[in-house]
């Protein structure tokens, strides 16, 4: 479902934060990504879907796939249609409902009408939990209320594959568990998912693969009972051992 090859990212400031990232997910594989902050998790997430450009590498994501070196907007264009992100800190338009955020992309994007592009969003609403608050307002909702409606719209595009980046790090502790809830849901829903968090009893629970990344490196790639019940990379262990502190 998804191939990385040699990928690599090297920002303006010469800071090279991706070196050479190699990577494959198969179809229906829920991949948590944990690690040190500034190690590069967030920006591998938005290498693909070209949020962020990489500076070399290949990425494919279902049947489409672009060369950082030798892309076309169009390219780009196609590979976004294969994924949607779910990002920390919602996202939301404040101007429109819960209802119409996730109606946005249907309408403007996939020319939708809207009687249908409704009827979808009310059906993802009811999936996630958010059908009662399907008129109101992100200034009415909760953080874990919007992140959730963030949750349907990225549903709504019908991606093969889910991004998430650390999409509890915005909430308050007892808003956490609602949106991890509504992720699991889909996981157990055989969704394609990528997920950066640092929950770890979470990804524990939840994904089938776990990756660790260090210094802009993959250190690390496993089943969870590999990666966080018995991990032999020394820097992986101090890792854990801090956060579970």
């Amino acid at each position: 479902m998804v191939e990385v090859t040699n990928l690599s990212k090297t920002f303006d400031n010469a800071t090279e934060v991706l070196k050479d990232i190699n990577l494959r997910v198969r179809k229906n594989e829920v991949v948590a990504i944990l690690g040190p902050s500034g190690t590069g998790k967030s920006t591998l997430l938005r290498c693909l879907n070209y949020l962020c450009e990489p500076t070399t590498g290949i990425i494919r994501v279902g049947d489409v796939t672009v060369d950082a070196k030798s892309h076309t907007k169009q390219q780009v264009r196609a590979l976004r249609k294969q994924s949607a992100m779910v990002f920390q800190n919602y996202n939301l338009f404040k101007n429109k409902t819960a209802k119409e955020n996730v109606m946005e992309a249907l309408v403007t994007v996939q020319g939708k009408s809207r009687a249908e592009a409704e009827e979808i969003a009310i059906r993802l609403l009811r999936k996630v939990g958010m059908e009662e608050r399907k008129d109101f307002y992100p200034s009415k909702m909760s953080g874990g209320q919007q992140q959730r409606v963030g949750i349907a719209r990225a549903l709504a595009v019908n991606p093969d594959v889910l991004l998430f980046d650390e999409p509890t790090s915005a909430l308050d502790p007892e808003l956490v568990g609602e949106v991890l809830s509504t992720i699991k849901q889909l996981a157990e829903e055989d969704s394609t998912m990528i997920l950066v968090t640092h929950e770890i009893r979470f990804a524990r629970n939840v994904a089938t693969r776990i990756l660790f990344m260090d210094g802009g490196r993959i250190a690390a790639d496993g089943t969870p009972e590999e990666i966080i019940d018995h991990p032999e990379n020394p820097r992986l262990q101090q890792f854990l051992n801090f956060v579970s502190k």
